[in-house]
């Protein structure tokens, strides 16, 4: 309520048409599987355990991304002009989803060395470059991205510069719908007031009521 909770990035980023949907659940849900596989291996136990169970739901949800912006790539020139834009939209904001260069990130070289992250971030960054750049051929779309390319010694796509100083931007709240996502956070914890105020009046009689039987036995 106070801006203070840390959140991801992606949340931050208009989503402007139905094709955005399209985009969001291919590229943003797309990076969280790529970085939460990973982890179903964990040193931690129960934090693998509930990956693998996250990890099922993303898959539906990049599926059906992926779907729709097969359908509108293959639709009317205005549809596919559409999917487009999304895509452009959403690959750098998805990219940044992993995190800081490996070079500017102290919190994951502790997490691999504890075992709880097995890939760095430029690692599982570069991991999905490379299966989009297969999957993006399938929409008939392209990433934009003029420096993204195939490294023949390590036979992995690269992508080209992000914007990290946009990325930074962003965690301080100062990105394109920081505000805008805390004050519909706010109105909708003003305008469940009388929910929460009905739940503890309800609380409160249930309480009484089992007090005066007790008291009566």
């Amino acid at each position: 309520m106070d801006g203070k909770a840390k959140y991801s990035s992606i949340f931050n980023y208009p989503a402007r048409t139905w094709a955005d949907m399209g985009a969001i659940g291919w590229m943003v849900d797309g990076a969280a599987i790529a970085n939460q596989v990973p982890l179903c291996r964990a040193s931690f136990g129960p934090y693998g355990r509930a990956m693998v169970r996250v990890c099922k739901e993303e898959s539906f949800h990049q599926r059906q991304g992926f779907e729709i912006l097969l359908e509108l790539s293959h639709g009317t020139p205005e549809q596919k002009q559409m999917a487009q834009d999304a895509v452009n939209r959403w690959y750098a904001p998805a990219l940044m989803m992993f995190g800081p260069p490996d070079d500017d990130s102290p919190n994951s070289k502790q997490s691999m060395a504890w075992n709880i992250k097995r890939f760095s971030n430029d690692e599982l960054r570069n991991r999905f470059v490379g299966m989009m750049m297969e999957q993006v051929k399938v929409l008939e779309l392209t990433l934009p991205d003029k420096d993204i390319r195939f490294n023949e010694e390590t036979k992995k796509w690269e992508h080209g510069p992000l914007d990290w100083e946009e990325f930074h931007e962003v965690l301080a709240g100062r990105g394109p719908c920081n505000a805008q996502r805390l004050e519909r956070r706010r109105e909708a914890h003003h305008d469940g007031t009388w929910v929460r105020e009905a739940a503890a009046a309800y609380a409160e009689k249930q309480s009484r009521k089992q007090a005066e039987k007790e008291s009566a036995a």
